[in-house]
């Protein structure tokens, strides 16, 4: 789609800055609040100044909760938003120098001008995705203050007075017992919500049927991909997991190993690990799969890894397919 307009949008908690141009130049910057009279103001500033927002490419920097405000105005208007990582944005630019909110929105919007035929278009999620993402969020925040609790503890105990160790542990024993029963309650209503929903119930059993996949990786997988509409490549999750690899060499001087990125949703590959190691543990294609690599001399995590990949693809095909994973699969006759 051809763009006349390109807006750059900086987000803070408080204000947001927009900067505009066309294809030759800057228009102008504006500074406002992150509110809805906010948006209204930069909206009015547009029409005064001719540019016109239904053919305009909105950019901003995925900043989470930040741009819900800037996400509900896009929604309402039809506007065509970008969300984009940003440190893409920042290693596109080059050497720069000097940063401030107005310097960030113009390079954003410089960004958008450049790049806008690489631009996936922000897609609003539905309600219902949105709860379970709040969900499956909080059950993430108690996990890590239980383990907060809970490690410290356990890994002093070798190292100090025993009397001093159970009164630790007793005065730790409550705070955890309400997290786990916290967690449990998420856990539940999260349950109920994928259960009411016939989208998502019906992707549930899609994604689940597939070797070493649970319902904690099928959250995580379906509120990252939003509901499989914002990735439909199987490769291209791949990358996002941190789990495709790249080569490494330069010339005849640099010859290393294939390794993946660090650049990555580090929970949704330690959630593919698990699944991997769940899928190896057990009897099935892929167990034997892992068994004949090791035993022909692969290193342990490089095919634990291709079984991450091999878990992924057949995610994504049975999704494609709508249909759940068959061990055995016939193909029809033509």
């Amino acid at each position: 789609m051809q763009f006349s307009f390109y807006v750059g949008i900086d987000v803070s908690k408080n204000s947001l800055d927009l900067a505009i141009r066309d294809q030759r130049q800057v228009l102008f910057h504006i500074s406002v609040e992150n509110n809805e009279a906010g948006l209204d103001q930069f909206e009015a500033k547009c029409q005064d100044h001719g540019v016109d927002l239904t053919r305009s490419l909105l950019c901003c920097e995925h900043t989470g909760i930040y741009s819900q405000v800037l996400l509900t105005f896009a929604t309402q208007r039809d506007m065509h938003l970008w969300l984009e990582s940003s440190i893409r944005i920042k290693r596109s630019m080059g050497l720069q120098r000097g940063k401030s909110d107005k310097v960030d929105a113009i390079r954003i919007a410089e960004y958008a001008y450049r790049h806008a035929d690489q631009a996936i278009l922000w897609q609003p999620e539905r309600e219902v995705l949105t709860r379970l993402k709040q969900l499956v969020a909080m059950r993430k925040r108690f996990i890590t203050t239980k383990h907060a609790l809970n490690v410290p503890i356990k890994e002093a105990g070798p190292f100090q007075d025993k009397k001093l160790q159970k009164e630790l542990q007793k005065l730790n024993q409550k705070p955890v017992e309400a997290l786990n029963k916290q967690i449990k309650e998420v856990e539940k209503k999260i349950r109920v919500l994928i259960k009411e929903d016939d989208t998502l119930a019906h992707l549930f059993e899609i994604v689940t049927s597939v070797d070493g996949v649970g319902e904690v990786v099928f959250w995580e997988i379906v509120t990252s991909t939003n509901e499989f509409k914002f990735f439909t490549c199987p490769r291209k999750f791949a990358c996002y997991s941190g789990v495709a690899p790249f080569e490494h060499s330069s010339g005849i001087s640099i010859r290393g190993k294939m390794r993946v990125s660090h650049l990555a949703n580090k929970q949704m590959k330690k959630l593919l690990h698990m699944a991997a190691m769940s899928a190896v543990a057990a009897e099935g294609e892929l167990a034997d799969y892992y068994q004949r690599k090791v035993a022909q001399g692969k290193a342990k995590m490089a095919v634990l890894n291709a079984v991450r990949n091999k878990i992924i693809h057949r995610v994504f095909a049975c999704v494609r397919d709508d249909r759940k994973y068959e061990k055995i699969y016939g193909y029809p006759l033509a």
